[in-house]
C-alpha cells in the first residue's frame, strides 16, 4: 500500500479551532472562560482512539471526523448512523456483513460524540430517576443503552468511540432518538476511584442472612452489609408510584440459600443495569421491611446502600449469635379446593410451562406494539408481560439477549404453531449483543396499539394463549378496516370509561366468555418474591381458535367455493321425481338454488365485521370492509324492517348471521341419467349477500370525519363549508306507500340533449305533510312555518332517483319521517311550485298536490321526538287483504296485500314475447320467477298455497325471498287463469318487506326447499 500524502498544515489547524469551539459550547459551563486544558485532554483522547486502529496512513488527527453535539443529533441526523472511531474499514465491513443477506447495515458516518454518562434526563429532581440511561452536554439529553455498565461512570465525561443512533420514525413528532453504545467508552478526565478501607467490611453471607430475617431480637437498629454471588435479577417493575426490582444473592453452592434484596431507591434502580448474573456483589447498609400486604419480611437497601464488587480479600465474615425466639415461618400456600369432574377433566388440559434461562438472537419482528418477535429462527418471544419499554428501541433483529428465568410454553393454539419463550416479572431480559442492522422502516400504523395490547396483559389478564389470538385478532381487524373504515390510531387506541376502543370492544364479547373480567390484578411482590413462583405464564391450556375475522371478499369467494363445492344436481333432483321430468322441466328445476351457510360451519366460527352503507347506486345495504363490499338484508327483529338511517356509517359486529348464496345455472341435461356429468353445465353464477337481524348484532359509532366516505354520498358541489353552525331546514311527513325499486321511465326537460333517456333506478314515496317547514336553530328545529291551508289533507309524492336511491332500505309505511334539506334557507323548498316540484300528469290520478324530487344532497331521518303532530295512521299495521277477496274470481279488485311465507322459488320458461316485437330484439323473450307461497291466515291449519311471478323490470328479484321466509307483499296485482286459478303478478306499485329469514333449522346445504305446488297453470 502507498503511503497516503501528509496532510496540509492548514487543515490541521481547522480542525484543531473547531473542536475547541466545539468543547467550548458543548462541554464547558455556561459563561465561563474557554478551557485550554479541557478542550487539550479532549484532542488527546480523540488520537489515542484515532491512532490505536493502526492504520491512520499518516494522518496524526481524524480530519474527516467532525464533533457532533446532542441537540445536532436530535435536529438533523434524521436517518440511523453509526460511528466507529477506532474501527478500520475492513473492521467496519466484517461487521456490517453479520446483517445477512436479508439485512441492511447501518450506515457509517464520521462523527465524534462526547457527553456525560448520567440516569437523570436533565435537570430533574433525584426522585425522578427511573433507571434510565442517558448522555447529557450543554445541548440536551439523549437516551442511550450500554450492555456492560460500570456505576463509577455515572457523572463523569467520556467519549464514546463506537455507537449507533436510530432517529425517532419520521411521523413521531414527540418521539426521540436513542444511543446504543457499542463499546466502552473512554473517560476525557481519570476516574478517580474512592480509597477502600483499611478494615475489611464485615459482611453477612446468604444464609446467615435468609436465618436472621427469622430472629425476632437480632434486626433492631442493624443495617448489615450482604454479600455473596448473584443468581438471578428480577424484571425492573414502574408502577405510578414506585419502582423497583429484586435481587437474589446466593453461597458459593448451587444448593445453598436464596436471599432477595428488594431494590426501590431511586438513584439505586440504574444498579439494574449493572448487575450480571454470575458476579459476585456486596450490598451494604441493608435493613428489613415488611411487604404491605405479606406476611413475610425482606431486605431492601436504604438510601445510604452502595452496589461494590465482591473482593474476598476486603470482607470479612459477621459473627452473629442466633439464639432466641424464631418468628413464625411463612404461611405454606393453601392447596387448591377438590372441583367436580368437570373440574378434573379442566384440570387435566391444563399445562405447565417450563421455566429455563436461554440466550439467542432476535431474527424477526412479529409484532413490535405487542412485544413478539422471532428468535434463532424457531421460537417466539412474547415480551408483553413485563414492561420493556427501554428494550422496545433497542431489539430488532441482530439483537443477542439473555433471557434469565423464562417460561417455555409449547403447543399453545390459538394459531400459534411454533414454542413461545416468554418471561414475567420474576425473571429478566439481559442485552448481550447489539445488531447492525438497519432498523425497518416503521409506518405510523405499524406503531399503533402498544398501549392497547398493554391492557390486554394489565388490565384484562389474558394468558398468553389467549393474548397471543387477540394480537392476531387485531392484525386482522387493521387489515379489514384501516384506513379506510378506520385510522390505525382509533382502532387500537387505549380504552378507558367514556372512550373506548373500538378493537377492544370488537373483541370483548369473546374475550368476557374466555376471559371475564374482574379477576384479580398481578401483584408484583408476590410474582417475584413467592416460592413456589406464581404467575399468570406458570400454568396454560390449549386455546382452541375461538373464531375469525375473514375481510367480506374473503368470505364471498368462500361462499361461492362452498356453494359450486356442494352443488349436487341428484341432490336437488331426487331419482323418483327426476326420472318423470322432461329435458326442459329437469333443467328448468337445476337453473335456481340456493345454499346458507352458518358461521358455525366454518372452522374458526367466522365473526362478520363491516362498515354500514347504502349504495348510491343499486340502492341497497352493504357491509364495507378495505376489501370490498356485500350486500346485506337486515331487520331490526322479527317482523320489523330497519327504519333509522343514523346507522349508516357505523361499525357492525354480529356472531349470528346467514351467508346466502343463490346459483343460477344454465344446464342442458338430456335426462336425469347425464345428472352426475358436469359437461352438460353451460354457464353458473352466483348472487351472495348476507342476511342477519340487529338485535344480534354490535353498533359502533364511527368518528364522523369517515362518515361520508362511508355512506357513498356524493356531494354535487365541492364549495367550501360555510363557517359558524350549518344552515339546514326540514319537514315532517308520513309515509304511506313505498313503492318498487326499478327502472323507469322519466321525462326529458326542455333544453336537455335530444338522445333518448335510458330507465333510470327510481323509487316513489307517497304520503302526507306533518306541519310546515322548519329551520335548524342551534341544535333544535325551530317551530313549522304555516304552509296553505292546514286543515287539508296535504298528500305529497317523492321521488327518490339518482343518488337519493340510497334511503329505499330505510322507508317504510306507517313511519314518520324528516326530509332534511341542506343549505341557506329557500323558499317554497317543499312546497308545490317550489324549485324542486315536479308537475306530472300521474299526480291527478294519485290525488297527491304536489311531486317532490328529492335531491342528492338531501337526508331522510327517522322522527322518534314525541312531539310529533297527531298522525293517526302513523304505526299503523300493515293492510292485508281478506282471504275470501284474496281467492275470489272477481277481478273489481285486482291489488291485494297480504303476507306469507316462501315455499319455493324456481325459474320458468320465457314468457312469449308480445305479437307486436320484432324477431331478434332483447324482447323476443322474457325471463320469470314463480314463488308458490302459503298464504298467512289466523287459525288455519292448512293455509292456501299461491303462486306470485316476478317478471321484468323487477328481475332479478329483491334480496331475501328465500324458501321458509316470512314476507309481506303488498299491492300485488290478482289475476285469474283460464282454469281460474288465482295467482299475483309484482307491478311498479308492488312493496315487499321481509319480515323473517328461513329458520335457521330447517336449512340443509345444497337442497332445494320445495312444498307441494298448487294447481296452476300458465296465464
Amino acid at each position: 500500500m502507498e503511503a497516503a500524502t501528509a496532510p496540509a498544515p492548514d487543515s490541521e489547524q481547522a480542525w484543531l479551532e473547531a473542536a475547541q469551539t466545539f468543547i467550548q459550547e458543548t462541554l464547558c459551563p455556561a459563561g465561563t472562560e474557554p478551557d485550554g486544558q479541557l478542550t487539550q485532554l479532549v484532542i488527546d483522547c480523540v488520537k489515542t482512539i484515532w491512532l490505536s486502529q493502526g492504520k491512520n496512513q499518516g494522518f496524526p488527527l481524524p480530519l474527516s471526523y467532525s464533533f457532533v453535539s446532542v441537540q445536532d443529533l436530535k435536529t438533523h441526523q434524521n436517518l440511523p448512523c453509526c460511528s466507529h472511531l477506532s474501527w478500520s474499514s475492513n473492521a467496519y465491513q466484517a461487521w456490517a456483513q453479520e446483517a445477512g443477506p436479508s439485512g441492511t447495515p447501518l450506515p457509517r458516518e464520521r462523527l465524534l460524540l462526547l457527553g456525560t454518562l448520567t440516569d437523570l434526563s436533565g435537570d430533574l429532581e433525584q426522585e425522578c430517576r427511573k433507571g434510565d440511561l442517558y448522555v447529557k452536554d450543554n445541548t440536551g439529553v439523549l437516551g442511550c443503552e450500554l450492555i456492560d455498565l460500570d456505576l463509577s461512570w455515572l457523572g463523569h465525561l467520556f467519549l464514546f468511540p463506537s455507537w449507533s443512533y436510530l432517529p425517532p420514525p419520521r411521523w413521531s413528532s414527540s418521539g426521540e432518538g436513542h444511543l446504543e453504545l457499542l463499546s466502552a467508552p473512554v473517560p476525557v478526565l481519570p476516574l478517580t476511584s474512592s480509597p477502600s478501607s483499611l478494615s475489611p467490611l464485615s459482611v453477612l453471607y446468604p444464609e446467615t442472612a435468609s436465618r436472621l430475617l427469622r430472629h425476632r431480637g437480632k434486626l433492631r437498629g442493624v443495617q448489615p452489609n450482604l454479600a455473596g454471588k448473584l443468581v438471578r435479577v428480577s424484571a425492573l417493575v414502574r408502577s405510578q408510584k414506585k419502582a423497583h426490582f429484586v435481587l437474589s444473592l446466593g453461597g458459593s453452592s448451587p444448593a445453598g440459600s436464596l436471599v432477595s434484596v428488594v431494590v426501590q431507591i431511586p438513584a439505586q434502580l440504574v444498579w439494574h443495569r449493572a448487575l450480571w448474573p454470575g458476579r459476585s456483589y456486596v450490598l451494604t447498609a441493608l435493613r428489613v421491611v415488611r411487604i404491605r400486604g405479606h406476611c413475610y419480611r425482606v431486605w431492601t437497601t436504604s438510601p445510604s446502600s452502595h452496589l461494590l464488587p465482591l473482593r474476598p480479600e476486603c470482607v470479612r465474615e459477621l459473627e452473629l449469635e442466633l439464639d432466641g425466639p424464631l418468628l413464625e415461618a411463612d404461611p405454606p400456600p393453601l392447596p387448591a379446593p377438590s372441583s367436580s369432574q368437570d373440574g378434573d377433566r379442566e384440570a387435566a388440559l391444563v399445562r405447565n410451562s417450563t421455566l429455563l434461562s436461554y440466550t439467542g438472537k432476535v431474527t424477526g419482528v412479529l409484532s413490535q406494539p405487542a412485544g413478539l418477535y422471532e428468535v434463532d429462527g424457531q421460537l417466539a418471544l412474547c415480551l408483553a408481560y413485563q414492561q420493556f419499554h427501554s428494550l422496545r428501541k433497542v431489539v430488532r433483529p441482530g439483537v443477542s439477549l439473555e433471557l434469565q428465568d423464562v417460561h417455555l410454553l409449547q403447543s399453545v393454539g390459538g394459531g400459534t404453531r411454533r414454542p413461545v419463550l416468554a418471561p414475567c416479572l420474576h425473571g429478566a431480559i439481559l442485552l448481550r449483543g447489539f445488531s447492525c442492522q438497519k432498523p425497518e422502516t416503521q409506518s405510523f400504523h405499524q406503531a399503533q396499539g402498544a398501549s392497547l395490547y398493554e391492557q390486554l396483559v394489565w388490565e384484562r389478564q389474558l394468558g398468553l394463549p389467549l393474548y397471543l389470538w387477540a394480537t392476531k385478532a387485531l392484525e386482522e381487524l387493521a387489515c379489514k378496516l384501516c384506513p379506510h373504515v378506520l385510522r390505525h390510531h382509533q382502532l387500537l387506541q387505549h380504552s378507558c370509561p367514556g372512550n373506548p376502543s373500538p378493537g377492544l370492544q370488537l373483541l370483548a364479547p369473546i374475550l368476557d366468555v374466555l376471559a371475564p373480567p374482574g379477576s384479580s390484578r398481578r401483584n408484583a411482590h408476590k410474582e417475584i418474591l413467592e416460592d413456589p413462583h406464581h404467575c399468570p405464564l406458570q400454568k396454560y391450556t390449549r386455546l382452541q381458535t375461538p373464531c375469525s375475522f375473514p375481510t367480506l371478499a374473503t368470505l364471498k369467494d368462500q361462499g361461492r367455493c362452498r356453494a359450486w363445492a356442494a352443488f349436487d344436481a341428484k341432490t336437488l333432483l331426487p331419482l323418483p321425481e327426476a326420472s318423470h321430468l322432461t329435458s326442459g322441466q329437469l333443467n328448468q328445476r337445476l337453473s335456481w338454488s340456493w345454499l346458507s351457510l352458518l358461521p358455525s360451519t366454518f372452522h374458526p366460527p367466522q365473526i362478520l365485521i363491516g362498515l354500514l352503507a347504502a349504495s348510491s347506486h343499486k340502492g341497497c345495504l352493504q357491509l364495507r370492509d378495505r376489501s370490498g363490499s356485500l350486500p346485506c338484508l337486515i331487520l331490526a327483529k322479527h317482523s320489523q324492517p330497519i327504519s333509522d338511517s343514523r346507522l349508516i356509517g357505523c361499525l357492525v359486529r354480529t356472531e349470528r348471521f346467514q351467508l346466502i348464496i343463490e346459483r343460477n345455472v344454465r344446464s342442458t341435461f338430456p335426462s336425469c341419467k347425464e345428472l352426475s356429468m358436469a359437461g352438460f353445465i353451460q354457464k353458473q353464477q352466483a348472487r351472495v349477500y348476507i342476511q342477519f337481524f340487529l338485535a344480534d348484532a354490535l353498533i359502533l359509532p364511527v368518528p364522523r370525519p369517515l362518515l361520508l366516505s362511508a355512506a357513498s354520498l356524493a356531494p354535487s358541489q365541492t364549495e367550501p363549508a360555510p363557517e359558524g353552525p350549518p344552515t339546514e331546514q326540514s319537514r315532517l311527513f308520513l309515509l304511506s306507500h313505498k313503492e318498487a325499486l326499478m327502472k323507469r321511465n322519466f321525462g326529458v326537460p326542455p333544453g336537455a340533449s335530444p338522445e333518448v333517456p335510458k330507465p333510470v333506478l327510481s323509487f316513489y314515496v307517497s304520503g302526507r305533510w306533518l306541519g310546515g317547514t322548519q329551520r335548524k336553530e342551534g341544535t333544535a328545529w325551530g317551530p313549522p312555518e304555516p304552509e296553505g291551508d292546514e286543515s287539508e289533507d296535504q298528500k305529497v309524492l317523492l321521488v327518490f332517483r339518482g343518488s337519493s336511491i340510497r334511503w329505499f332500505e330505510f322507508l317504510h309505511p306507517g313511519r314518520v319521517y324528516r326530509l332534511v334539506a341542506p343549505g341557506p334557507p329557500t323558499p317554497l323548498l317543499f312546497a308545490e311550485g317550489g324549485p324542486s316540484c315536479v308537475p306530472q300528469r300521474p299526480l291527478e290520478l294519485a290525488g297527491c298536490t304536489s311531486c317532490l324530487t328529492v335531491r342528492d344532497e338531501w337526508t331522510v331521518e327517522l322522527e322518534s321526538s314525541r312531539d310529533l303532530p297527531a298522525a293517526p295512521d302513523a304505526n299503523k299495521a300493515l293492510p292485508e287483504t281478506s282471504l275470501a277477496d284474496l281467492l275470489s274470481g272477481d277481478h273489481t279488485n285486482s291489488l291485494v296485500s297480504f303476507s306469507a311465507e316462501v315455499l319455493s322459488r324456481t325459474l320458468c320458461e320465457p314468457f312469449p314475447a308480445p305479437f307486436w316485437t320484432k324477431p331478434g330484439t332483447a324482447r323476443t323473450s322474457r325471463g320469470c320467477v314463480k314463488l308458490t307461497v302459503a298464504v298467512r291466515v289466523a287459525d288455519c291449519q292448512f293455509p292456501p298455497h299461491l303462486d306470485i311471478y316476478i317478471k321484468d323490470p323487477h328481475l332479478p328479484p329483491p334480496l331475501g325471498l328465500l324458501p321458509g321466509a316470512r314476507v309481506y307483499f303488498g299491492q300485488l296485482e290478482k289475476k285469474i287463469s283460464r282454469s281460474h286459478n288465482v295467482y299475483c303478478c309484482f307491478r311498479p306499485s308492488t312493496y315487499l318487506q321481509v319480515l323473517s329469514f328461513p329458520p335457521e333449522t330447517s336449512i340443509r346445504e345444497g337442497v332445494l326447499v320445495r312444498a307441494r305446488p298448487a294447481p296452476h297453470r300458465r296465464p
